[in-house]
């Protein structure tokens, strides 16, 4: 499986984005899906994670009510919608795909990544 994150950029604080990931075959539709995210000189954390069927997501308390996950198993995509932007969600955002049809806060528990796309919030 190959993963290709995009739709980053940069955005003033209180601005949205919306990032998409693009597996390259129908497998991954039966995997849970996960974004994470690195900022330079911390360690990569969990920010949404949704199931194979999109019945179950999980957020982290910082984006919590700002963020949503979805996906389109027809499209073989997984979106996060990022609202409410703030300069510390500057990042490198990841997605990836979980060893098993629910995701996890765990990236040991991911098995496939994109490569990553940056946000940048300007204060």
């Amino acid at each position: 499986v190959q993963l290709q994150a995009s739709g980053g950029g940069l955005v003033q604080a209180g601005g949205s984005l919306r990032l998409s990931c693009a597996a390259s075959r129908r497998t991954s539709s039966n995997n849970g899906m996960g974004w994470f995210r690195q900022a330079p000189g911390k360690e990569r954390e969990f920010v949404a994670g949704i199931s194979w069927n999109g019945a179950s997501t999980t957020y982290s308390d910082s984006v919590k009510g700002r963020f949503t996950i979805s996906r389109d198993r027809a499209k073989n995509t997984v979106y996060l919608q990022m609202s409410s932007l703030k300069p510390e969600d500057t990042a490198v955002y990841y997605c990836a795909a979980s060893r098993t049809s629910y995701s996890s806060t765990d990236y040991s528990q991911y098995n496939y990544w994109g490569k990553g796309t940056q946000v940048t919030v300007s204060s």
